[in-house]
């Protein structure tokens, strides 16, 4: 086993990251008119972004071209070797192409830059270089440029490429925000993982009902009420009138604590020994918000209603963590 310096590994690699922050907050200092343009042509767009890079950058450019498509602006990534051998019909008129390249001179690149414009669609560079064959092509030149690698070698592409990474961002989120993409929207695109689920899932979609619903009438006896909610599995019961409409619920809380006063239960009806206007939640609240109800009163479960006080549902903790809200 090869053994290390510590305190020399730890020198150098605090040098990377006080060298590649130094390079993404002098980013700001290059933003101008160009950045504005490069928005309006973006906004304007009718077709696809189409990001392309070759090596580390084309890396980034994965990456920026599937930031813009989780973020409202559609988006692919072409490998600018493979474009040369038929993948440039991926690109039409309506499109607009961003080209990735530290140098500006990429050779994969710059072949690219007579179909791109025979095509009619727009060029957007990113470089490192204002004045290269890339930026001079483009439509807008975006300046990524860094004042060193952080590399000590001063040859790998590290500040180039996180600088890069960061413009991508900037220009994602700027384009979310003048389309106004919400949350929602952004959810819309990840079903499948679990932000999408706290932003798709509603109460109604956990919730339990039908026979699976305790409830008792309020003026039910607390065998009653017991029975239900043993059956039943939530560790309480919605209490409610003969109209369905929710008065009160009775939990394994309410029972320890008549119990704990020494009262006479026996003879009892529910509603004397219920929980008066319990936590409620509506059926087309997010079950995010269910779960922060919970947390917050420290509750396990809440009874869902209807507009008119009328009980149509109720859920637990463990229904949400199924549901993969929690």
């Amino acid at each position: 086993m090869v053994s290390i310096n510590l305190d020399k590994a730890l020198t150098l690699a605090r040098s990377v990251l006080a060298i590649e922050a130094r390079a993404v907050a002098e980013l700001s200092e290059h933003l101008d008119a160009n950045f504005g343009e490069a928005v309006s042509i973006v906004l304007a767009c009718t077709g696809r972004v189409v990001v392309s890079g070759i090596g580390k950058s084309g890396h980034i450019a994965h990456k920026i071209a599937a930031t813009l498509a989780s973020t409202g602006t559609p988006a692919f990534f072409v490998h600018p070797a493979e474009a040369s051998h038929g993948d440039l019909g991926m690109i039409t008129s309506q499109d607009v192409v961003l080209a990735i390249s530290n140098s500006g001179e990429s050779a994969e690149l710059v072949a690219l830059l007579p179909p791109i414009k025979r095509r009619g669609a727009r060029l957007i560079a990113m470089t490192g270089n204002a004045g290269s064959t890339l930026a001079a092509a483009a439509d807008v030149h975006l300046d990524a440029s860094v004042a060193e690698e952080a590399c000590p070698l001063g040859l790998a592409p590290t500040s180039s490429t996180t600088a890069a990474l960061a413009l991508g961002d900037a220009l994602a989120v700027v384009l979310l925000d003048a389309r106004g993409f919400t949350a929602e929207d952004f959810a819309k695109s990840h079903p499948g993982g679990k932000l999408g689920r706290r932003l798709l899932v509603h109460v109604g979609d956990v919730m339990r009902q039908g026979a699976q619903l305790p409830l008792v009438h309020e003026d039910a006896d607390l065998a009653a009420a017991l029975v239900e909610m043993g059956g039943k599995g939530l560790g309480m019961t919605a209490v409610v009138d003969h109209a369905g409409i929710l008065k009160g619920v009775f939990t394994d809380g309410d029972l320890r604590r008549a119990l704990s006063k020494g009262v006479e239960i026996s003879a009892l009806r529910v509603r004397e020994l219920m929980t008066r206007a319990p936590r409620t939640v509506a059926a087309n609240d997010l079950a995010v918000q269910a779960v922060q109800i919970m947390e917050r009163h420290r509750v396990n479960g809440l009874l869902v209603v209807d507009g008119t006080g009328r009980l149509i549902g109720a859920l637990n903790m463990h229904d949400l963590f199924r549901a993969g809200v929690v």
